[in-house]
C-alpha cells in the first residue's frame, strides 16, 4: 500500500467519523465507531468498517441509515478532501470486535472449568501426586 493511499485512508476515517458524529440527523444512526476504511487503487471506492453498539434490530436499523446516507457522505467528504474524484462509501459491519470478544469469554470459561477439575488441591503437583515436603 502507498503511503498516500493509507494517509488517505486515516483521513477518511476521521473525516466520515466527523460527518457521523457532528452532521448526520437521522435517528436511525445510533452509536457508530469507525474501525477501518479501504480504499481501492484508483480512489474510486471505499469500503467503511463500521461497529454498532446495540441489538441486532438496532444494527439494521443502523446500517439502513448509513446506505440512505452514501450520497450526503460523499458530498461532504468532497468539501473536506481535496481529490479529482471522491470515491464511492459503502458501508460494512465490522464484527471482529464481537467476535474477539466472545473467543475472550470461551477462553475464559475454558480455564475456569480446567481450574476446578485439574487437581489444584493443596499438596498436590500438576500430576496429582502427593507434594514432597520442604
Amino acid at each position: 500500500m502507498s503511503v498516500r493511499i493509507a494517509r488517505l485512508r486515516e483521513q477518511f476515517k476521521v473525516e466520515i467519523s466527523a460527518i457521523l458524529q457532528r452532521e448526520m440527523k437521522d435517528p436511525r444512526i445510533g452509536f457508530v465507531s469507525i474501525t477501518d476504511v479501504e480504499l481501492s487503487q484508483d480512489l474510486r471506492h471505499a469500503k467503511v468498517f463500521v461497529s454498532i453498539l446495540g441489538d441486532a434490530e438496532a444494527k439494521a436499523k443502523t446500517m439502513a441509515g448509513l446506505g440512505n446516507a452514501q450520497g450526503f457522505i460523499r458530498k461532504e467528504l468532497g468539501r473536506r478532501i481535496r481529490l479529482r474524484y471522491i470515491p464511492e462509501v459503502l458501508f460494512r459491519l465490522d464484527e471482529s470486535i464481537e467476535r474477539g470478544a466472545r473467543v475472550q469469554r470461551l477462553l475464559r470459561q475454558v480455564a475456569e472449568s480446567e481450574g476446578e477439575g485439574s487437581g489444584d488441591e493443596p499438596g498436590r503437583t500438576d500430576r496429582g501426586s502427593p507434594a514432597e515436603p520442604t
